[in-house]
């Protein structure tokens, strides 16, 4: 299929948007679509990938506005149209659909657990599962643990109206709203590391916490893996205001 797409290019300072046509079998996907163009015409085209089925999130890109892992977002979902490509916004954009990803990073709690103990295990469901699938457990295991769900694309962190407001340059200071990723995870680990909680709702409770956050919940609306970081943010603040 012949799909065109408009792609934002250049830095903060210079950027301009430029046309590109592509042919690629049905099923391919957008960031096919930009493999395609670099490997082509314009070898100089820069963006960020690595894994391309979803878990790494280092692709994710604001199509038409919308913050989406270009690895799994389909070309025919833009057939007829003229799809806008642009980097995430509120970070700094280094070069093309590139941006740096450093303020999220360093709002992350420190020390925080990578592993935790799956919702799935023991037979205990907390959450309605997916399909039946997630149910099921290796013979002779009877417990297991796994990733996170958060892979830290910054898609999140794009969408919320307040970090695009007030995150810049020199983000990482103390009056910039921490992020909706950030409150999520140390809201996990809250849970996860019952002896940190005091410590992590201590942090949620300064001033660039939870009370900074607008309740756009435009974070949850674009989480491709639906960690819905403003239900992390709602309960943290419920926490906070009982005295945890």
């Amino acid at each position: 299929m012949k799909q065109s797409l408009r792609i934002k290019r250049g830095s903060e300072t210079d950027a301009l948007y430029y046309v590109y046509e592509v042919d690629l079998p049905a099923g391919s996907t957008i960031l096919d679509a930009l493999e395609y163009i670099r490997t082509g015409s314009v070898p100089d085209l820069m963006y960020r990938h690595s894994c391309h089925h979803g878990s790494c999130g280092t692709c994710t890109v604001r199509i038409n506005g919308k913050e989406c892992l270009a690895c799994l977002t389909k070309l025919e979902d833009f057939a007829g149209t003229v799809p806008t490509i642009e980097p995430l916004a509120a970070f700094t954009v280094e070069k093309d659909l590139v941006v740096d990803p450093g303020p999220l990073f360093r709002r992350l709690p420190k020390d925080a657990i990578k592993l935790r103990a799956s919702e799935w295990s023991g037979g205990s469901i907390t959450r309605d599962p997916i399909s039946d699938a997630n149910q099921a457990r290796p013979g002779g295991i009877d417990h297991f643990v796994r990733f996170e769900d958060c892979i830290e694309c910054g898609a999140c962190v794009s969408a919320c109206p307040v970090t695009r407001k007030t995150w810049t340059d020199e983000s990482i200071n103390i009056n910039a709203f921490m992020g909706p990723a950030a409150l999520a995870a140390i809201n996990r680990e809250a849970e996860n590391c019952p002896e940190r909680k005091k410590e992590m709702l201590t942090l949620a409770g300064q001033p660039n916490g939870v009370g900074a956050c607008e309740k756009h919940f435009e974070c949850s609306r674009v989480c491709p893996r639906m960690v819905y970081p403003g239900k992390h943010i709602e309960q943290l603040r419920k926490l906070i205001s009982f005295g945890g």
